[in-house]
């Protein structure tokens, strides 16, 4: 079962757009547009675990357009917070090119099955 936590918009040109639900326990983010220093802000705050004991997050890149070196930076630093209290978090659907770099600073991982078959069929 899926909880909203936070309407959604459409992003303005060069904007982005999150939205967050949960479902079994798992944050799944839905990101669309870009993520570069100008959008960065809002993906931050929504990737924060400070208050989650055993943080599991996917994060739907489908509707990502580009991402720049901030939005590298602000998945590593996400990784680095998600994993040392044991969680993870998983990037669902980028681009080749999106997913290539993600590969490369080491953040890559395939979503677990079910959260896969969520963003798959969850919202039909």
């Amino acid at each position: 079962m899926a909880e909203n936590e936070r309407a959604g918009r459409t992003p303005q040109p060069g904007g982005l757009s999150v939205v967050s639900a949960t479902t079994d326990g798992i944050r799944v983010l839905t990101l669309a547009g870009e993520i570069d220093h100008h959008t960065g802000d809002e993906l931050r705050q929504a990737l924060d675990v400070c208050d989650t004991v055993r943080p599991r997050i996917v994060v739907d890149m489908r509707q990502i357009a580009f991402m720049d070196s901030s939005g590298i930076n602000l998945f590593i630093t996400a990784h680095q917070a998600v994993t040392e209290p044991g969680g993870w978090l998983r990037p669902a659907g980028p681009t080749r090119a999106v997913r290539r770099t993600l590969q490369l600073v080491g953040v890559w991982r395939p979503v677990p099955e079910a959260v896969g078959d969520h963003l798959a069929y969850g919202s039909r």
